[in-house]
């Protein structure tokens, strides 16, 4: 037997190679396996990712590549005869392979009493929500960093308000393509408080706060980026705590909710407002007339 691992000592990443077989763009499985992934410590995965096989021919070349780089094999494919060669392919080279999507479709098939659609890409198609997602994406595009009157800024689900590098344009992005129309304005020491964004009715205008320490850091590093000096109150911190302190207390003032994204990611922060678009939507339906 091999010496137990003291306790506390650090683990040797553990590579090994995932097979990413789609017959469609292959995001969907992609993000899946990510997500799975991440849940184990010190695991590192090399991706082989095949996306659109669609044919007898492209599906021998995958099982050629698998069998070169043997590891598991997850799949979301759709067509019956192309998952059955996977399967006997896999079976050859005793791999073991997953269909991501079975268990969630097998369960929902029994729920609704409703056969599976064999539609390859059905996800992807061409249709109103395809289209308003890239609605949204134009408009976050063009109302990013203040941009907009306000008849224009009306016109979003959500608006956006925090100091320069809250994350808030990578954050409209990321709910622009859940089809949500989001803008963001800066707050701007002697230029934007934001106090604009009062006379707006329809959007729900949330406030992006952050740590000061934290804010530094990141600002630092833009202006490493870019080669920048860091002589400035853009980077002093008894501004930068000030600028965050004033921005609080306005959002407070203001009756907005309000979102610290110290520790969040832009995913993790396009989730609460979600659930605050949610939660605002629910109580408009609840309303008496």
């Amino acid at each position: 037997m091999s010496p137990a691992r003291p306790p506390g000592a650090s683990r040797l990443a553990t590579y090994f190679h995932v097979h990413l077989v789609s017959d469609s763009t292959g995001e969907t499985l992609n993000a899946m396996a990510k997500a799975v992934i991440a849940r184990f410590d010190g695991v590192i995965p090399i991706e082989h990712i095949y996306a659109l096989v669609r044919s007898n021919k492209q599906m021998e070349r995958v099982l050629e590549e698998i069998a070169a780089a043997p590891g598991v094999v997850l799949h979301t494919l759709v067509d019956r005869e192309l998952r059955e060669q996977l399967e006997v392919g896999c079976r050859r080279l005793q791999m073991p392979q997953i269909g991501a999507l079975d268990p969630l479709v097998g369960a929902l098939s029994r729920y609704l009493g409703a056969d599976v659609s064999a539609r390859v890409g059905a996800q992807h198609a061409l249709d109103t929500g395809y289209f308003n997602r890239m609605s949204a994406l134009d408009y976050a595009i063009a109302h990013d960093d203040g941009q907009g009157t306000l008849e224009q800024l009306e016109q979003a689900d959500v608006v956006l308000c925090g100091v320069s590098r809250t994350s808030k344009t990578p954050t409209c992005i990321y709910l622009a393509h859940r089809g949500i129309r989001a803008a963001n304005v800066p707050l701007v020491p002697g230029q934007e408080d934001g106090e604009r964004l009062t006379a707006l009715k329809n959007p729900l205008v949330v406030g992006l706060t952050v740590s000061p320490d934290r804010l530094v850091q990141i600002r630092r590093n833009r202006l490493d980026g870019l080669n920048a000096g860091h002589a400035s109150a853009y980077v002093d911190h008894d501004s930068v705590r000030e600028e965050t302190i004033k921005a609080r207390r306005a959002f407070e003032r203001r009756g907005w909710p309000t979102i610290d994204v110290t520790r969040r990611s832009v995913e993790e922060t396009a989730a609460a407002i979600i659930n605050l678009l949610s939660e605002r939507r629910s109580r408009r339906l609840g309303a008496p007339m």
